[in-house]
């Protein structure tokens, strides 16, 4: 049996001194989208914090284990070399330095880690075209500076380029469709799934089902007092649109 991407076990975490994660269970294997759902303040987002390795955020027991290696002994860097990616709520803007420069970093500190050639600039300029034209991102934006004076749209397509351009792993999406109209977030998601192959997996965090229309997955999880309450198929979200999040949490509490 394949070793799965990402286990995680009995975890307890938080920051600040308070305790949000309390028990939280999951494991995700290659070639899976899975769905984490649950409401706003829920701590959706303090799970994507701490697997990325997030200052500020601590780990209090149970494990994370990544391709079968401990996840809490990478630094937040080598998890992203690692195969780690996430796509954040609100992405923010880096003046004074630009789009190519920041993906060409990023991409020779990937292939360095794996003893790869890195790229020149002429060979990586080509690709990043070619991926940027795909996603409505034109010669002229990429030039600009890391999501200076973007729009939401423009932003979220400017992260899946990324993913495009570092090819994860795993791919954690924060509620990938904030701040997002429907001519947007079809274009998102329609780049999100063209990434999505059996060898990587994608972990969707979300409070709405729509984005779910868009990015179809194979298994839905609600999220409530630190914890995965629920595990379903596609389905769930659907029933969860129609009976809100205070129905599964009466379930639990009863």
């Amino acid at each position: 049996m394949a070793t799965p991407l990402l286990e995680i076990e009995d975890l307890y975490a938080g920051v600040d001194g308070k305790e949000i994660i309390k028990g939280f269970n999951l494991t995700i294997n290659a070639g899976e989208i899975h769905a984490l759902m649950g409401p706003n303040g829920a701590g959706k987002s303090t799970l994507s914090n701490i697997l990325c390795g997030k200052p500020g955020y601590h780990v209090t027991s149970g494990r994370i284990l990544f391709k079968g290696q401990d996840l809490l002994k990478f630094s937040a860097e080598d998890r992203a070399r690692e195969g780690l990616f996430l796509s954040m709520q609100y992405p923010v803007e880096i003046p004074g330095v630009s789009i190519t420069s920041f993906l060409k970093h990023a991409v020779n500190a990937v292939r360095q880690y794996k003893g790869e050639d890195e790229l020149d600039t002429m060979e990586f300029i080509k690709i990043l075209r070619q991926e940027g034209k795909k996603l409505g991102l034109d010669a002229d934006m990429i030039k600009r500076d890391v999501n200076v004076g973007f729009s939401g749209g423009e932003k979220k397509r400017l992260e899946t380029l990324q993913m495009s351009i570092l090819k994860p792993t795993l791919a954690i999406l924060d509620e990938a469709d904030s701040g997002l109209d429907i001519d947007a977030l079809r274009v998102v998601a329609e780049g999100v799934n063209a990434l999505h192959t059996n060898d990587n997996a994608l972990l969707v965090i979300t409070h709405y089902q729509r984005l779910l229309n868009y990015i179809v997955p194979d298994f839905v999880h609600i999220y409530a007092d630190g914890k995965i309450v629920k595990t379903g198929g596609k389905e769930l979200a659907m029933e969860l649109e129609q009976k809100g999040y205070a129905e599964f949490v009466k379930e639990r509490n009863d």
